[in-house]
Order: structure tokens, then sequence, then C-alpha cells
């Protein structure tokens, strides 16, 4: 029979070169660099909530990496350590194996290191805490937006939202798109190296996790400004582009969570830096309206007609 510590030792250690102190003492010693500051975020993620019991392990540690990971590109911090607290019904062996893979695939992909945690039995549940560093004064904050921005997305909105509403029986679509959808839904890929791209050139930022209108809405309430947002500039997938006449659509893309996006507002003075970062990074950015003094947050049709606004997004504790 496994132990916690034999389940610790053989999953989720690995050498930490540079690290003052890893994984196997009380506390992990990490050295941070100077003219820094910390950005630590925490993110838990529960079956049955934030995904099936029965998905993939390894996708699953991917993402329960890299949606951490994105709060960390919000911020336009480099990625350093993260901890690892993971709730366990039952040791299976070859489902941790698998998770820890995902997990490292990540880690490795963004070079942040695991130097603990805890492992207990219970509820299967996955808690992550990352640390990242950011320049003293730099960090991407959402109470920094100021009228007279224009407000940016990153890649396709509402992917992952339909994935979701494909798997609970909402629409159906061909095996290939819901490939493809799935892919977003399942390995999310956070935008670290726009983050650090956007340092002193945006003035907010945040990442979509729970819908664009309700994390937009979060910049809009720290900053204390509104929006104008244009609907016909939202950016999509081909696939969702064409599911466009689906009464789920204005929900999945403007509400659903899952996308791992930034949105972010930056003086329009940038706006041609901006599309040169998008080439250099090969990401897809889109200019999707600008924030103004009041009016709260506006949705504006082809006409500049105002439009009726969905739910605004995910909330645990709201049904």
């Amino acid at each position: 029979m496994s132990s916690e510590f034999s389940l610790i030792q053989q999953y989720f250690s690995r050498p930490t070169p540079d690290v003052v102190l890893g994984v196997g003492d009380d506390c992990a010693l990490l050295q941070s660099s100077p003219n820094m500051h910390l950005a630590v975020s925490t993110d838990s993620l529960v079956a049955g909530v934030h995904f099936f019991h029965d998905a993939d392990p390894a996708l699953l540690g991917w993402k329960s990496l890299a949606v951490n990971l994105s709060d960390l590109a919000a911020m336009g911090a480099t990625p350093r350590w993260c901890t690892l607290a993971i709730s366990l019904p039952e040791v299976d062996e070859s489902w941790l194996a698998a998770y820890a893979d995902g997990l490292y695939h990540c880690a490795d992909a963004h070079q942040i290191r695991l130097v603990g945690g805890d492992t207990t039995r219970g509820p299967l549940n996955l808690s992550l805490t990352v640390m990242g560093e950011v320049p003293i004064n730099q960090a991407l904050r959402r109470d920094g937006a100021q009228v007279g921005d224009a407000i940016w997305v990153s890649g396709d909105l509402g992917d992952a939202a339909f994935a979701l509403a494909a798997i609970q029986g909402q629409l159906q679509l061909s095996e290939v798109d819901m490939a493809s959808l799935a892919q977003r839904l399942h390995a999310p890929v956070p935008r670290v190296s726009l983050g650090l791209a956007l340092r002193q050139i945006a003035h907010s930022a945040i990442d979509i996790s729970d819908g664009l209108l309700a994390d937009l809405g979060h910049i809009l309430s720290h900053s204390r400004v509104s929006a104008v947002l244009h609907y016909a500039a939202l950016p999509t997938s081909e696939i969702v582009a064409d599911l466009a006449a689906h009464p789920a659509y204005d929900r999945c893309v403007l509400a659903g969570g899952d996308d791992y996006e930034l949105c972010f507002t930056a003086p329009v003075a940038h706006s041609d830096a901006i599309s040169a970062m998008a080439e250099q990074l090969d990401v897809r950015l889109t200019c999707i309206g600008e924030i103004v003094a009041d009016g709260g947050m506006q949705l504006m049709d082809a006409d500049g007609q105002p439009m009726q606004m969905v739910q605004m997004g995910y909330d645990h504790f709201v049904s």
C-alpha cells in the first residue's frame, strides 16, 4: 500500500537544481530575484465542478497548471515555482502517473518548478499555487484601465464553452470539429509570452476564465470606468462562427468560461505595436472596443445600436 510520502516521492519529486530546497522538507526555500515583485495565485479544480470524473488524467495534469499560469500571464509575470495540494479518493498508480506526466509537460513548457505541496485522501480535488516574478512597478493590473484605451482580446472566444455544450448534449459537432474545440477546453495554452510582451504597453489586463463580460467587468469595476464593445469585432474560430445561429452562441462567446485568453486595455497609440506583437508571437489579437468614462458596459451591433446583454459569466455561488 503506497503511503502519502511515497506517492509524493514517486510522482511529484524531480531534481530542481535552481531551487535552494524543493520537495521533501517542511517548506521549500526559494531565492527570488532582486528588484522583482512576487506574483502568487491559487486555483482549485474540483471533480464534478471543473472537470468530469472520467477526465483524461494527462490532460487534467496539463490544465490544472495551465489555468494557474494564465493568472501569471495576466499579470505579466515570469513563471518560477508552483505547489500542488491533491486530494485523492484512492491510490490509482496509472492515473497518478498520467496526471504527473501532464503536469510536468506543462511545467517544462513554461519553465516552472514544482517545489512542494500536500497529498491527502478525500474527494478528487486539485489545488495549485503558482509563483512568478515581475519587475517592480511593471505588473499588469485590473485597476489601470484609462478612458480612451482600446480593449483587446487574444485568440478566439467561445471554443471551450461550445465544446462543453456539445459534451452535455446541447448540440452535435463533427468528429473533427469536436476534437478541435475539445483541445481548447481540456488543454488551454496560457498566454505567458503575451503577458510578458505587454509590460509597459498595456494599462490593464485580466485572463478570461469566467467569460469575457464577467472578466472585463472586473477591469471596469477596479478601474472605475465603462466600456463600449463591438459585437461584430468579437474574434471566433471558423467552427464557432459557423454556429452563429445556434441559441447558445452569445452565451458561449460572451459569457462562456474556460477561454483562458487575455483581455487587456492599452492606449490607441500602441495599436501598431500590438499588431506587430501579434505577428511576432503568432497569436491573434483583436481590438473589440474602447474604454469610456461612464455608461457601464455597452454592447453595440454592426449599426452602432445597443444590444441586450446575455448573462455576465460563471459564478460558483450563483445558479
